[in-house]
């Protein structure tokens, strides 16, 4: 699509869509602990023998949740799990990675396991790493550990900008898997930043305390503001591989309006994967998180169903490299 042309005006709101998600998928999973001690509350029938703090959260939780529920020992199991594996009234969903993972560990094909995972590898298919972008809670607290490096560099501190081979994350999951068969435990879950944040919350919130994998997740913050931005996601994360290899052919994708382009290169600089919009520079990696739309001053860029992104289409037809080499062209012609 070289020709101007306006995108659909919402597309450029559909990153306050995802931050919103974010931050909604983060919160149910704070949630969801304090829910189950509830439930182990009310089914232990033992109000009386809590101590303080104890009926607190009770009558907090029972607040809350009594409008829309009768019998909470039963009812709330509706929603439960996390973002690794989880049940959402009664419509059971898996994180790919842990499917997988469990097939390396077991050495089987866990059909029922396999299925549930079905509709998020489906939704990759059709919209990229889309989970990565969109729901990962790990990318709510990597996307604010951003923000704290742009106001680092403010100060004057140093942050890490590393360019480090993409390619090594697909070593990871390789390794992972097989650490997983020689090993019969899914070990790619220790090292996989959702599945680590879903349970040190949990841990937390429910057990009172926080395991080693808080350590881990701590370690990878300090990655990315040392070494590499959004060094984990790009260079480390076995998922991340998982979800770019699932995405490749994906068939929605952002795609430049080379007409509407003045070469600004916002979009490359609001970029946290280190992708090349402004050249049409996608590829596998991309999120579709929309960032680079959002920012956009001309309204250049758009999504477009294709099964592969386009070549580069040359500089923008509002910048001043591609005006200057259009009236020297204009020139070329009029001489002649």
């Amino acid at each position: 699509m070289s020709a101007k042309g306006k995108p659909f005006f919402l597309w450029r709101h559909l990153n306050k869509l995802r931050w919103l998600t974010l931050a909604t998928v983060f919160s149910m999973l704070v949630l969801l602990p304090f829910l189950h001690v509830y439930q182990t509350y009310v089914a232990a029938h033992a109000y009386d023998l809590l101590a303080p703090q104890e009926k607190e959260l009770y009558d907090t939780m029972e607040t809350l949740t009594s409008p829309l529920v009768s019998d909470p020992a039963e009812d709330l199991d509706a929603i439960k799990g996390n973002t690794w594996s989880g049940n959402i009234f009664g419509l059971k969903l898996s994180d790919p990675l842990a499917a997988i993972g469990q097939m390396a560990a077991g050495r089987n094909l866990y059909t029922p396991f396999l299925l549930t995972a079905l509709i998020p590898v489906l939704f990759s298919v059709l919209f990229g790493r889309f989970y990565c972008g969109w729901i990962c809670p790990a990318s709510f607290l990597y996307e604010l550990n951003s923000n704290l490096a742009i106001l680092l560099r403010r100060m004057g501190l140093h942050t890490g900008h590393r360019h480090l081979d993409k390619r090594f994350k697909y070593l990871v999951l390789a390794a992972g898997l097989v650490f997983s068969m020689v090993t019969g435990s899914i070990a790619v879950a220790a090292i996989y930043p959702p599945a680590v944040v879903g349970r040190e919350l949990y841990y937390a919130i429910a057990l009172g305390g926080f395991g080693a994998g808080s350590v881990f997740f701590v370690a990878t913050l300090l990655f990315d503001l040392l070494v590499a931005q959004r060094g984990f996601c790009r260079y480390l994360c076995p998922g991340g591989a998982l979800y770019s290899l699932l995405g490749r052919y994906r068939l929605l994708r952002i795609q430049r309006i080379v007409g509407n382009c003045n070469d600004c290169a916002k979009c490359n600089a609001v970029c946290e994967f280190g992708l090349d919009p402004l050249r049409d520079g996608f590829g596998q990696e991309c999120n579709n998180c929309t960032a680079c739309i959002a920012v956009c001053p001309t309204d250049a860029l758009t999504f477009e169903i294709k099964l592969k992104d386009v070549g580069y289409q040359g500089p923008g037809h509002l910048g001043k490299r591609y005006q200057r080499e259009h009236q020297a062209t204009q020139g070329t012609e009029k001489a002649a």
